[in-house]
């Protein structure tokens, strides 16, 4: 009776806490803004990779309407840092980073101006095949990131921008 008691305590208090989910299914204000947001075009690969990452979140297939349009900029870069005595570099830093911005269609306003990044590191090996290949690798893992981080950006705006005033 009491272990019936704390959990019907327990969850009245949970459900008081204020927290909802972000994603809270179809109908939700994150799920129409993104539902909403067309994806414009990137250039090079990792504009390729990152454009299909962010097409697969935002599910751009089902989409009907366009509200926003995302346009990204990138920036891709390879650094050397790890070096033998005979000048080799052994160990590379791959950054990706993502100047991007939500812009209304209709209107041509901007509601979120914002930057995304990750950086991967990547041993040089013997093999240049092999480098060549850890580099890619790198390239596709970081996009996946890169666009997690823009589309739950985006998500917050929507649900935090759509919130009635307390």
């Amino acid at each position: 009776m009491t272990r019936l008691a704390l959990i019907l305590v327990a969850s009245i208090a949970l459900s008081s806490c204020g927290l909802r989910p972000l994603y809270g299914g179809a109908s939700s204000p994150a799920a129409r803004a993104l539902g909403e947001v067309e994806v414009g075009p990137i250039e090079g690969r990792a504009g390729y990779l990152l454009r299909g990452a962010l097409e697969r979140r935002l599910g751009a297939a089902a989409r009907r309407d366009t509200r926003y349009r995302l346009v990204v900029e990138l920036d891709d870069q390879i650094i050397g840092f790890g070096v033998r005595a005979d000048n080799a570099v052994t160990r590379e830093r791959r950054t990706l980073r993502a100047r991007w911005q939500l812009v209304d269609v209709s209107t041509g306003a901007t509601y979120l101006d914002a930057t995304s990044g990750s950086d991967a590191g990547i041993d040089v090996v013997s093999s240049e095949y092999a480098t060549i290949a850890a580099e890619q690798t790198a390239l596709e893992r970081l996009c996946e990131e890169v666009a997690d981080q823009i589309v739950a950006r985006i998500a917050l705006y929507a649900a935090r921008d759509t919130q009635p005033e307390q």
